[in-house]
Formats: C-alpha cells, structure tokens, sequence
C-alpha cells in the first residue's frame, strides 16, 4: 500500500544532500563538455557544494519541502518544488557573486550555475516524486485482479476528473478502459491516458471489445433521456450503470468516485419537461394581489415561490396547516425582503372566514391547490373529502365572485375523469362547480388537470427511495399499472400558463405524452441509484388498493381537445352530454346533499349518489365496512 512509501523527512533531507552535492560538479562538467579543465575549477565546485549543502536546505525546510507526504505529491507541491529550488538557487547565486567580487575566485562560470539550477530542479523533483509513482504502482499491483473494467460516457471536466480519481485511487476497483462522448472533435483524443474510442452509439460495440464490466455516466448536465438511453444499453450488455456526483461535488472534495449522485427526478420523465411563456404570465402577474390557497403544499409551495418571480403587489399565502403556512413564508421573506406576503391561517370549509379574507386582502388572482389528493385516505376519510374538495372549491368561488377576483385557476387531476375513487370524485364535482362559475359570471375561472407529480410529499417516488435506502423490496400495486407523470416545477408551469391563458370556463391539460409504468419508474430509479432491479433491489407485488386504476385517462372518449398557442399546453372542452343537469340551482342542491350526508356520517349514500351524478364514475362505496 501506499504507506510503505510514506517515508521520514530526515531520509529526504539525507537524499537531498547527496543530490545537492552531485548537482554542482555535474554542472560544471556539462557546462565545460567534460574537458580537462575541470580539475582546475575544484575550489569553486567545493564552494558551491558547500554552499549549496548550507542555503538549500535551510531554504527547503523554510518553505515546508520536509512537511510533505510525497506519496501524494500533486501538482501544488510540484510548484512548491520550483518556488524552493529557484529561490535557493538565487541565493546562492548572490553568495557566490559576493564571493567573486571579494577576489576570492578569478572565476565563476555563471552557466554552471544556471546548470546547477536546472539539475537540483530536476533531482529535488524527481526524487520526491519518485515516491507518488512507486505507491501508485504499488497500489496498482495490490489492486491488480480485483478490479472492474470501466468505461466513462463524457469527456468533458467531470469526466476527466472521474478518471483520475479512478487511476489516483485504484484500490477502489475501478480502472478506466475508454471514453465515449458525443463530440466528434474529441474522437481518438486521450485524457489521463484514456482514449475516446466512440460515441453513445458505439457503447455496445465497445462494451464488448473492451471487455467492459461497468459504465459510468460522468454528465453531471445530462438530460434524463441521454441517462436512460445508456441504462438501457448498458441492460442489454447486461453490465450495471451508474451516474457519477456533480462537478462542483467532485472539485470540492465532497464525495469519492464511489459515491453516487442524488438522482434527479428530471432523469425520470421520459420526454423533454414542459417549458413556460414567461412574457405572457408576466403580463397578467406583475403587481397584481394574488392569494394562493394550499400555499404550504408541494405544489402551492412551489406556486408562491414561482409567483414571486413577477413581482405581484401582494401575495397571501393562505392554508390550513400553520406549520407548512410558516415554513414558505419564512422561505419567501429571506428571499423577497421587501415585498408585502401576507401568512392567511384558514379552512376553506369555513365560508364566513373566507368572505372576510377576500373582504379584507381583495385578491385580484387565487390559485386554488388546496385538496384532500391522497386516494387511499379518501376511500375511509370520504365525509372529509366531500367537505373540503367540494364543499370548500364551493366557498372559495363565492368569495372570489362577491370579491370580483378577476381569474381564478383550479388545480385538478387526471383522476377525475371517470373516476373510480371518491377523491377523483370530488375534485370531478370542484372541477364543474369553478367552470359554471365562469359560465355564469363571464370570468376568467378556469381549471388545470394533469397527472401524477414525481417528488411531492407522498408520491410513489419519495416512497421509492425509502425503500431502495432499505435494501428493498420495492412493493407495486400491479406490474401494468400506469400513470402519467410530470414534476413539481412542470406542474406550476402549466398553472401558471393556464392562468394566463384562461378565458372563460376552459379545462387546460399538459401533454404529457405516453403514460409510464410504475414498473419502470422504479427500476429506473433503482439504476439511476446505482444499483440492478431484480439483483440488488427485488420487487413484491400486492393487489391494485380500492380507488385505483391500472391506466388513467385525461379525457373522456366524446371530448374534443385542441392545441392552444403553447406547444405543451392543450385545452378539453366538456362535452354536452357530460353532466348536463349539473349547472347553477342543480349543482349547488347536489353539493348541499353530498354536505349534509357528510355531516351525518353516511358515507355510503355519498358513494351512491356520486356514482350518480358523475359519468363514468365506478366508486367501490366505503372502504371502512
């Protein structure tokens, strides 16, 4: 191991002197080309060995060169070296020019000194380093056999940096065989001395060839897709793959080669993420007063601190948790030390208490996003699914339309459309009470509906993760379940242009292309983690839980959809025959039926009539019997 090289100083300093000692005679042997001559400079090379035996050292010690460990010599100590070398050098330099001009020598060839200097240079150097190179050969022959065949994807700063951890520490296992990266100018280029023998596509021939056990992902920018695609080949070789830290990680010192990067849930999505219109939010965001309903939330949270962005006059940050109320608006007052928030501790299902915040904050935007989401919960909660999804979207639009809030945007899901869970249900029910209140009142009430939301409090993801720090297994419902995703960030992007956008009455829905399976969401995660699904990570299976489907749907089958002036943005448009008696009186007589069910306990009754009332609805009645 390395430590057999960590030697004392005093052998240092003893191998100093004989190298101080041999460079004076040796400089003025090659400055006189090994003449006969050199017999009759003997007194002056004495001198300067003598003199160099005395400054060179001192000069050494002074500037920390027996303080080292050269078995880990780097290039600050290399600069050490030449700052050291030349300064004692100088000195010497100025003795001897004292010395010449006291008489005591006719001559003192000035070229042997510079000789001289270049060759304690070159010795002092070479002799330090000398013990780096023979640990790493040491640590290479003890590693040798044990260690797996790598190849970096990227050949840029991160992944140069991969390698020489890889070849500095090669007891960690690791030895790099090639690159591949996508830049045609770098092909046959060489780093560390590891060539870049081809492209992504190249990946399998070269995994073969090279007889490669592992890929490293060194992109610390990469998109999800250039991720996946090297997960994917790298499965078919049937090899593991893993992405390594970000670059400012590993410049800092924070993590080894073996420590791999947090996975990003970007990584996860299998399309671009959504983009947002900034000038067209702006437009309808700057100095308004907006109120954010559900503001401490994964989404809301996110909303306040997008809002915020376009410096709205006031923002009231109103919820019914005053934990998650606090956290964002400490966030928000370190960020925005001068802007008006406003913390709004309140339940929608308290209407009287709602008219009063309207009264007095007068909001001209309210970004609705407080909801009861969790379906497991619904099913055997379903009285408070029925007061707070319905009954509360039903006093937040009373009071947004006596307060003549100018837009109001409704945050829905994928699940409301034929739903078969009482939370799908009622947010289905929320959904028609915000479009008939744009109906009736002319505004710009609208509703944005997407999927699944990768790394919100509670998603499949967050539970993942738990389970792959446990060892496993990961438990899915169903190997064909499927769901549409899309991340935080993406979500209130598609708020925030659906608020811009909205009109009167439009339900906006992100596209989200192809749904995913659950199945392959986790065995992602399980390899963008550095680890094998099936191997390292098992899978237990149990039945699809009461509410759920194995595919969600967007859209009704008689719905129509058309392509709004944002490229990921489409707006549905409710068919005729969807609910028709639901509107004004009728739809305000069933929210006071579904109340009053509530409010006495009958939670089969509610079951019943919303399986009634909604099309397409298949609810499984009360989970609790």
């Amino acid at each position: 191991m390395a430590n057999r090289f960590v030697v004392r100083n005093r052998t240092i300093f003893f191998g100093d002197l004989l190298l101080i000692a041999a460079a004076a005679p040796i400089s003025y042997a090659l400055r006189l080309n090994f003449g006969a001559r050199l017999g009759d400079f003997f007194w002056q090379i004495l001198t300067m060995i003598l003199l160099g035996l005395i400054l060179k050292p001192l000069v050494y010690y002074r500037l920390g060169l027996y303080r080292r460990i050269w078995a880990y010599a780097s290039i600050q100590e290399a600069q050490l070296i030449v700052l050291a070398v030349s300064f004692a050098s100088i000195l010497l330099y100025a003795l001897v020019a004292i010395i010449q001009a006291l008489g005591v020598f006719e001559e003192f060839s000035r070229g042997a000194l510079v000789i001289d200097w270049l060759l304690t240079l070159l010795f002092t150097g070479g002799w330090r380093f000398s013990f780096r190179i023979l640990a790493e050969q040491n640590i290479r022959r003890s590693a040798h056999g044990r260690q797996k065949r790598v190849i970096v994807v990227g050949a840029g700063d991160a992944g140069a940096l991969v390698v020489r951890e890889m070849r500095k520490n090669p007891q960690g296992g690791l030895l790099p065989v090639c690159f591949v990266d996508d830049d045609p100018a770098k092909y046959r280029q060489e780093i560390h001395g590891v060539r870049v023998a081809g492209t992504v596509k190249d990946l399998p021939r070269l995994v073969d060839v090279q007889h490669a056990d592992e890929v490293v992902i060194a992109i610390p920018s990469a998109p999800g897709k250039v991720i996946r695609v090297v997960s994917d080949l790298c499965r078919l070789k049937g090899i593991p793959s893993r992405t390594m830290p970000g670059l400012q990680e590993l410049i800092g010192g924070k993590v080894s080669v073996n420590r791999l990067r947090e996975v990003d849930i970007t990584d996860l999505l299998r399309r671009e993420p959504a983009r947002i219109d900034d000038q067209l939010v702006g437009q309808n965001l700057q100095g308004k007063r907006v109120l954010i309903t559900g503001a401490g939330g994964s989404i809301g949270s996110e909303l306040c601190r997008q809002v915020m962005r376009w410096n709205p006059s006031a923002l009231i940050l109103l919820g019914h948790g005053e934990n998650s109320i606090y956290e964002i608006w400490m966030q928000l007052q370190e960020d925005y030390p001068t802007s008006q928030l406003i913390p709004v501790i309140a339940d929608a299902r308290d209407r009287q208490r709602l008219q009063n915040v309207f009264s007095q904050q007068r909001p001209q935007v309210v970004f609705h996003a407080a909801a009861h989401k969790h379906v497991m919960l619904m099913e055997t909660n379903i009285e408070e699914a029925i007061t707070n999804n319905i009954l509360g979207t039903r006093n937040l639009v009373e009071a947004a339309l006596e307060a003549n809030v100018e837009r109001l945007v409704m945050i829905s899901t994928d699940k409301a459309v034929r739903p078969s869970s009482v939370m799908g249900a009622t947010k289905r029910l929320a959904e028609m009470l915000v479009l008939d209140a744009a109906r009736r009142s002319g505004r710009a009430f609208s509703v944005v509906r997407f999927g699944n939301v990768l790394g919100s409090r509670g998603s499949v993801v967050q539970r993942f993760k738990r389970q792959i720090a446990a060892g496993g297994p990961i438990t899915i419902t169903h190997p064909d379940m499927y769901r549409y995703f899309m991340t935080i960030p993406e979500a209130v992007h598609l708020v925030l242009q659906a608020f811009a956008m909205g009109q009167n009455g439009e339900i906006f829905v992100l596209n989200m292309g192809e749904q995913v399976r659950i199945l392959d969401l986790a065995e992602d995660l399980i390899r963008l983690s550095g680890l094998e699904p099936h191997k390292d990570i098992e899978f237990a299976y149990t039945e699809p839980r009461p509410g759920e489907k194995l595919r969600e749907i967007l859209w009704d089958e008689s719905d129509s959809y058309t392509q709004t002036t944002h490229p990921d943005v489409l707006q549905r448009s409710e068919s005729s025959a969807a609910a028709p008696n639901l509107t004004g009186a009728a739809l305000y007589q069933v929210v006071d039926d579904l109340t009053a069910c509530a409010q006495a306990g009958n939670a089969q009754a509610i079951v019943e009539k919303l399986n009634q009332l909604i099309p397409g609805a298949s609810l499984q009645g009360d989970q609790r019997e």
